[in-house]
């Protein structure tokens, strides 16, 4: 058996347009409401801290959305991302499986979320805009946002969960590196911060805390506006190139994905890869099953409600249906700092809904110690959120092994863990910890959902 196999597309076949689900669903998403009037919200309700080409985006039931030339060409530093048979690792597990993962660590900040980041910054500039304000957890997104905002020539201010701004000194240095201001939150630097402060100074942070602090930069200066790193329609959108690349590189394969995996904290590379493979079932019956790999610290499409919430814990957002643990809801500190959200994508809590997707949860170490396993099999280390799609991958190549069956399995590395590696130091020193969240807190923070009519 040869060893793990590259699959590439030639620059030309960066995609041309991005793929929107919403076209192919049997059923439409429920509508984002004003949390004022409990109506639905309209174009205005957004333009104080988006541009309006992603306002249109957000909305937009069309298949394809075409990408501009200025992204295309940014792309071309790292897309075609590869995909990659892991023959190694098919026989560190001794399964039957076909295991094929696609790499989004080859983008410059080291994750998938410049695919969203440059589009963002490009449309924020052609709107007149020169300030971007936004959030990190683990400061995948804000290193990608701060990358982008060089590249158009946007000023970029982001709030890292204070945890994570802890745990992860390199990160924000590479923020720093591309230009960007980077604060820990919660800070004193917000209404929204000092209210935290006041009720818990010991608080770890969460996205929720620090959305809330980048949407009231946004909303109180008219030259900032607002960028979100995930949940929302058109950063699910972006990411789909990931998707529709794979497609294309698993037809080089000869292979058509039984089983697809994505790590899921707010959606966004979870949906990148499998919402283009789900599209072109549904179109055309191609059957494929989907899993959507949660921590079971912060297991929102697990143990949340599906139900209207808010999207941040100062509540300026609009309320939005998704599975939630409560827009309070702060889970415990552990090193997958980006699945830290209280709540999961419309999108992809629509498509669970619709039982088109799956959704499991996994704990700390045992998502370490595949990390590990494939690290040494596939000479890749890979970010903590990128362990629990490999977790995941691992069980079900076991389950093949199990059942004799020679499955072909299909996950996203969404990026590599270079900038993560206390992560491991303490994974090796049996220090990290498999910590649970507060279940009383988690009642406590479902209890305050908002009341909205049926």
């Amino acid at each position: 058996m040869s060893d793990s196999v590259k699959y590439l597309l030639p620059e030309n076949r960066i995609p041309k347009a991005w793929y929107n689900i919403a076209a192919d669903l049997p059923a439409p998403l429920p509508p984002p409401l004003h949390p004022g009037t409990g109506q639905p919200i309209g174009p205005a309700d957004l333009a104080a801290i988006f541009p309006m080409a992603l306002i249109a985006q957000e909305v937009s039931a069309d298949r394809e959305i075409e990408i501009p030339e200025p992204v295309r060409d940014v792309y071309k530093l790292w897309r075609p991302a590869p995909l990659y048979r892991a023959r190694r690792l098919e026989r560190v597990l001794d399964t039957p499986a076909r295991i094929y993962y696609k790499y989004e660590g080859v983008s410059p900040p080291g994750s998938h979320k410049p695919n969203t980041a440059v589009p963002q910054a490009f449309y924020n500039r052609e709107a007149g805009i020169r300030k971007l304000s936004t959030e990190t957890g683990a400061g995948q997104w804000g290193s990608s946002l701060a990358f982008a905002g060089q590249l158009f020539g946007l000023e970029v201010k982001v709030y890292m969960v204070k945890v994570s701004y802890q745990q992860k000194p390199y990160r924000r240095a590479l923020m720093e590196a591309y230009g960007a201001t980077c604060i820990a939150s919660p800070s004193n630097e917000t209404d929204s911060g000092k209210a935290v402060l006041a009720r818990t100074p010991d608080t770890p942070g969460s996205l929720g805390i620090a959305i809330s602090e980048a949407v009231e930069v946004a909303a109180k200066n008219a030259d900032t506006n607002y960028a979100l790193g995930s949940v929302l329609n058109h950063v699910l959108i972006h990411q789909s190139v990931i998707g529709i690349e794979a497609i294309e590189q698993m037809e080089m394969a000869g292979h058509w994905p039984d089983v697809v995996i994505g790590c899921a904290g707010g959606g966004s590379n979870f949906a990148g890869l499998s919402f283009p493979f789900v599209g072109k079932s549904l179109r055309e019956n191609k059957k494929v099953r989907v899993i959507a790999s949660e921590p079971a610290a912060c297991p929102s499409l697990t143990r949340g409600k599906y139900a209207y919430d808010f999207g941040d814990t100062g509540h300026l957002t609009p309320l939005v249906k998704m599975h939630t643990l409560g827009s309070t809801f702060i889970p415990p500190a552990f090193h997958a700092g980006g699945l830290r959200y209280h709540g999961m994508a419309p999108m992809v809590s629509h498509l669970k809904e619709l039982g088109l997707i799956e959704a499991r949860a996994v704990r700390q170490i045992p998502c370490f110690e595949a990390a590990v396993a494939f690290a040494r099999a596939e000479g890749i280390i890979p970010a903590p959120e990128s362990t629990h799609a490999i977790r995941i991958a691992f069980d079900e190549a076991l389950r093949c092994k199990a059942e004799g069956k020679a499955q072909t399995i299909l996950f996203n590395l969404s990026g590599h863990g270079h900038f993560d590696m206390q992560a491991y130091t303490d994974f090796f020193a049996g220090k990290l910890e498999d910590r649970d969240y507060d279940e009383a807190a988690l009642q406590a923070a479902l209890a305050e959902l908002p009341p909205v009519a049926a």
